[in-house]
């Protein structure tokens, strides 16, 4: 074989070499990310008499299918596929519901062929199941929880982009590592953070540190990102979990009556979060009341009804003397999640602090 024809050869080879590796660049560059929706019903499962009834409606009508199917434009940005879990409106989650969507949703984060995970849910109670998946799932990869304020027969329906949305944000490579999101009304929200804060307008959701992000014409926009341990960080962990124990709230007001604590432990409460007033407050007739019930294994966790601050250890009551957890700056219905999954590892008021410190 002369020089020359050697060196047509190796030109020849290094040409289908470059060939097929820009086709294999391609390839990659125009694979779209796979994103699974898992439906639970709610409000953008909904459906109103007339497109004028955007407040009255009946939630969780709709299936999976044909939300997908009336927003054509998720092809564009994702390869989707949709399956039903619950078609609930979600006032009506319970705590076995619960466990059971976080075990589906931690079975589908395994799959290596799925880049994230979009959940449709009800507005009621999506700020707990947001700050549920946040603590147990234990994967990088989004997973990201949207509803709607309006049915989607209403007029200026706003289920349609959100949902498109959360798509778009669950099919992001920057949205990996944050923990469990939520998305409405082109906001992007930790799951730990957000809460409900209206109830008839498309602004629902706020959270008091601001949103992580915005979304903006399918394209997504970050802020900051959370600093409390979640997701892969978490020593909790959905697979390991099988039920949770009973916890609840008894909201502070004037003039309450102390045996509404007694009443939530003869539910069968094992912790009572006190939604008080300002910075936790427990009015002084209702103090020998709680601490008899820590006194019978009850942990007493002080949270606060009011919207934003949070609730500093030892001012307004002794939490020290007491035995007694603050909440920190978690509201009281996700004061109620995370002392449920902390009772699952120990009993030790001390331990239950640290958790409310870092989570």
């Amino acid at each position: 074989m002369t020089p020359r024809l050697v060196q047509i050869l190796s030109q020849s080879l290094l040409s289908v070499a470059l060939a097929l590796g820009s086709g294999a660049l391609w390839a990659q560059a125009a694979r779209k990310p796979q994103v699974v929706i898992v439906a639970t019903g709610g409000t953008i499962a909904g459906a109103g008499a007339s497109a004028t009834n955007s407040a009255t409606y009946q939630a969780a009508k709709v299936p999976v299918d044909k939300l997908i199917a009336g927003i054509p434009e998720l092809a564009q940005v994702a390869q989707v596929r949709g399956e039903q879990a619950f078609q609930i409106a979600s006032e009506s989650f319970t705590n076995e519901q619960l466990v059971e969507l976080a075990r589906r949703v931690s079975s589908l984060a395994k799959n290596p062929a799925l880049d994230g995970i979009v959940i449709t849910h009800g507005t009621d109670t999506l700020e707990e199941t947001s700050f549920f998946l946040n603590l147990v799932v234990k994967t990088d990869k989004p997973i990201v929880l949207v509803g709607s304020m309006r049915p989607g027969t209403s007029m200026s329906a706003d289920g349609m982009l959100n949902l498109y949305n959360a798509v778009v944000v669950a099919g992001s490579p920057e949205a990996r590592g944050k923990g469990t999101l939520v998305v409405m009304n082109d906001q992007i929200h930790s799951g730990r953070d957000v809460t409900k804060r209206v109830n008839i307008q498309t602004n629902a959701f706020y959270s008091q540190w601001g949103p992580l992000g915005m979304v903006v014409e399918g394209k997504t926009f970050w802020f900051r990102s959370p600093v409390k341990r979640h997701t892969t960080a978490s020593e909790f962990d959905i697979d390991a979990v099988t039920a949770l124990p009973a916890v609840h709230i008894v909201y502070g007001s004037g003039s309450m009556s102390p045996e509404l604590y007694q009443a939530a432990a003869k539910a069968g409460a094992q912790a009572i979060v006190h939604a008080g007033t300002g910075n936790g407050s427990v009015p002084n007739y209702a103090v020998d009341m709680l601490k008899a019930l820590r006194s019978q294994g009850l942990h007493i966790v002080r949270s606060s009804r009011v919207g934003d601050g949070f609730v500093l250890r030892n001012s307004e009551q002794p939490d020290d003397r007491y035995d007694w957890v603050v909440a920190h700056d978690l509201n009281p219905q996700k004061a109620k999640i995370l002392a449920a999954l902390a009772l699952t590892k120990t009993r030790d008021a001390k331990e239950l602090q640290r958790m409310f410190w870092e989570y």
